[in-house]
């Protein structure tokens, strides 16, 4: 139940100052008005308290009364929240629509979950048996994809006293009673948890293995591990929302959340119309069935921004108890940075660079800190990814959210709107872009695929430096002066450039590239730069070798083969070498 707690003092935008209201206490969430607009305490100063709504204020006067549970801004954790869409403070949009129209009305309260639909719970402990925190006591089928698995809360531990048979459950029954020191506590299937507050885990592990997208650019170039953080910064138009649309899509991640973060409402429409439809390649499902939409565009109000990014990491770290691996796109940071600067200025804080608050950072480290690869409470291991876009004004990469950021990621993918503007996709840039994963993922490189991988890597990444060079000659002297070695690095650099980091969303064979297809298509290309860099060295001319039909089929093979037809392409190094070699003689 509610309690009266303060009345309305002043109105500053979504900022409310109130007065009278010394119950209130740092982080609790509030009903403001008689609409009841949610709310949370932000600051406090003697009997003043200030709140920042995450709806809009406008019909808000001076003596509202402002109400509480005594509870801070949580989310509700439980089955039923794959394949939903929810808002900032996560009411489920899908039910509003349905029961409010296409428009949010003031005030509107409806529960995350469903408390009426009935879940099949199978029981993995009895009665009798010691629980810590953090260990599951059954589980759910939530979809098809996903097993969702019932735990303790933390900070709960003993005995379980009594668990229910398998059976048919809603979320308000009770399912089981484990007693400590005498007390009975009743276990239900869902659970809340403080949005602003992490998750314990019991320890936290090295990350040793690759978030493999099927992009080629990322994961042979630059990867990120699972348990990783990395930032997408990019100017208008640049792609930042296409490779996080492709990552969620392709990536083997078992759970996707993605949390549009005041992002123009038309890309939040795109991906809320073609998600469900698009299936999992992996299992013939629909994608959304290990999916959470968490829709928060530039049209709603500006403070609900900064809750969603909250919302969508406590998801990710609930499923990460379970011992999945989560991936957390959020799109865009910039925009809940702007959020964070609304509210400072309506707390007529002293604002620093480009009007940000001096806090900017430690909120920034606040968020990415809660990504990482951890052994949960229960004994799982479980992972979370953040991927998450970055919209510096006018693509000026120093500005304050994009130089904040780069202090807390690990792996930085910048777009290049030269490459964007010549339709070359994804448009991640490889001067500017780069990872510090690849000691953590050689070992998985390796064992599932081939130790060779780094040193190709290596190798290309050298070359396309000399490219770089090069072409600031070309653009003075032209080609032709170049000797034919250094003519030869840029046929290759084209050849790759075209041939492997370029790749076609929309072509079902293109579209995604395993981690083998990867390897085997760079040592081809490799294969074509160390059997010339031979040839050329005797005089055979690059305008020569340009005119081979291999040329061709390098150009090709992104298509050409499929993931069943690996065979013939392991082949293709070995070709090329020979076509190559024909022409010494």
């Amino acid at each position: 139940m509610s309690s009266i707690a303060g009345k309305i003092y002043r109105v500053v935008g979504p900022v409310v100052e109130a007065e009278e209201a010394v119950s209130l206490r740092m982080l609790d969430m509030v009903e403001v008005g008689e609409d009841h607009l949610i709310g949370e305490v932000v600051r406090i100063k003697a009997d003043r308290a200030f709140i920042q709504v995450y709806e809009d204020t406008t019909s808000l006067k001076a003596g509202d009364f402002i109400y509480t549970q005594g509870t801070p801004l949580y989310v509700e954790l439980g089955p039923g929240l794959l394949g939903n869409i929810y808002d900032g403070i996560q009411r489920p949009l899908e039910i509003i629509k349905e029961r409010e129209g296409f428009y949010i009305q003031k005030g509107v309260h409806i529960e995350a979950l469903d408390r009426k639909k009935k879940w099949r719970f199978l029981p993995r402990r009895k009665a009798g048996d010691n629980l810590r925190s953090g260990e599951q006591i059954g589980e759910v089928q939530e979809t098809d994809l996903i097993m969702h698995k019932i735990l303790i809360p933390p900070a709960i531990s003993g005995s379980l006293k009594w668990l229910a048979p398998e059976g048919d459950y809603s979320l308000l029954e009770k399912i089981a009673v484990v007693t400590k020191g005498g007390v009975d506590i009743d276990i239900f299937m869902y659970q809340r948890w403080p949005v602003r507050k992490s998750r314990p885990y019991g320890e936290r592990l090295t990350v040793n293995e690759p978030l493999i997208t099927g992009q080629r650019v990322i994961d042979t170039l630059f990867p990120v591990a699972k348990g990783g953080c990395v930032a997408i910064p990019g100017g208008f138009g640049t792609g930042k929302t296409v490779v996080q649309h492709q990552i969620a899509k392709w990536s083997d991640a078992e759970v996707v959340i993605f949390v549009g973060c005041g992002e123009r409402g038309n890309e939040m429409t795109d991906v809320l119309l073609n998600f469900p439809k698009l299936i999992d390649p992996r299992t013939g499902r629909p994608l959304s069935e290990r999916t959470i939409f968490i829709a928060n565009t530039s049209n709603m109000p500006v403070a609900a921004r900064e809750a969603s990014i909250y919302t969508g990491i406590t998801m990710a770290e609930y499923y990460r108890d379970m011992g999945y691996n989560v991936a957390l796109m959020a799109d865009s940071t910039s925009r809940w940075a702007e959020a964070l600067r609304e509210l400072s200025g309506r707390l007529e804080e002293m604002p620093l660079e480009e009007g940000f608050p001096a806090y900017l950072p430690s909120r920034l480290a606040e968020f990415y800190e809660r990504a990482g690869r951890v052994r949960t409470l229960g004994g799982e291991n479980g992972s979370i990814t953040i991927i998450a876009s970055v919209s510096p004004p006018g693509g000026d990469f120093s500005e304050p959210v994009t130089s904040h950021t780069k202090r807390f990621i690990r792996c930085f993918w910048a777009l290049d709107r030269d490459l964007a503007n010549a339709r070359h996709y994804p448009s991640i840039g490889w001067i500017e872009s780069y990872s510090e994963y690849l000691d953590d993922i050689k070992r998985w490189w390796q064992d599932k695929v081939s130790a060779q991988w780094l040193e190709s890597r290596y190798i290309i990444m050298e070359l396309l430096q000399k490219e770089q060079k090069l072409l600031q000659v070309v653009k003075l002297v032209g080609p032709e002066v170049l000797p034919q070695t250094q003519r030869l690095i840029l046929e290759t650099c084209y050849i790759f450039k075209n041939a492997f980091l370029q790749q076609n969303a929309f072509d079902k064979v293109d579209t995604y590239s395993s981690a083998k297809k990867q390897l085997l298509m760079l040592k081809a290309i490799i294969t074509f730069y160390q059997a010339g860099e031979v040839i050329v060295k005797k005089g055979i001319s690059v305008n020569e070798i340009k005119v081979l039909p291999v040329c061709h089929e390098l150009m090709r093979m992104k298509t050409d083969y499929t993931e069943d037809d690996l065979d013939r392409l392991e082949k293709m190094p070995e070709k090329v070498a020979e076509a190559l070699k024909e022409l010494d003689f």
